[in-house]
């Protein structure tokens, strides 16, 4: 009975795989575990919007600081915002300590203040500031890197802006700068 290949009730179904098929089996279940985790998220890289949002100066501390300021008014959700975000990224990487870029999440109601002060009816909107911390400029819609440069370059070189579809001077407002009609930036309409 020594060279029977059956296996016996005592040693179960593994003892009737060989080695060859039982290092098989653990590689097949190491792998499906590999899958698992990375549809479930596990070490994902972080994405730029969350990234450079959550590195961002305080808007106060940013526009005190001395250096030209360009903040973003963006949601996770806005796809204009998440496909300028590498752009964006880049800016930042490309300009770090000369230019400050603050990302303000519209949806977070900690910056409520400023969708009101600035006016956020669409995303994303760019607000424009110089060394000083006054407004100079808006742009509204999304930016192709070129764009991007060419507004941080005026930025920082402290020229007039670049003559872009969306994009405008700012200037104070008679009368206080009441709107006639209040819209946020989740309504379009």
């Amino acid at each position: 009975m020594s060279g029977d290949p059956s296996p016996s009730p005592a040693t179960g179904a593994t003892a009737s795989l060989g080695r060859r098929e039982q290092i098989l089996l653990a590689l097949i279940a190491a792998l499906l575990a590999v899958v698992v985790f990375v549809f479930q998220g596990g070490l994902r890289r972080e994405a730029p919007l969350e990234r450079l949002a959550r590195l961002s100066l305080d808007l106060p501390v940013a526009l005190s600081d001395g250096r030209p300021t360009l903040v973003e008014f963006y949601a996770d959700w806005c796809e204009a915002c998440r496909s300028m975000a590498p752009a964006m990224e880049a800016i930042e990487d490309h300009h770090h300590g000369e230019l400050d870029v603050v990302l303000l999440n519209v949806d977070n109601p900690r910056w409520q203040g400023e969708v009101e002060r600035y006016e956020v009816n669409g995303i994303p909107q760019l607000e424009l500031f110089d060394r000083d911390g006054q407004p100079i400029g808006r742009s509204l819609g999304a930016r192709s890197r070129g764009e991007l440069d060419a507004l941080t370059g005026a930025l920082i070189a402290q020229t007039p802006l670049p003559r872009l579809a969306g994009v405008g001077s700012t200037s104070p407002l008679a009368g206080g700068g009441a709107t006639a009609a209040v819209t946020g930036p989740r309504s379009h309409g």
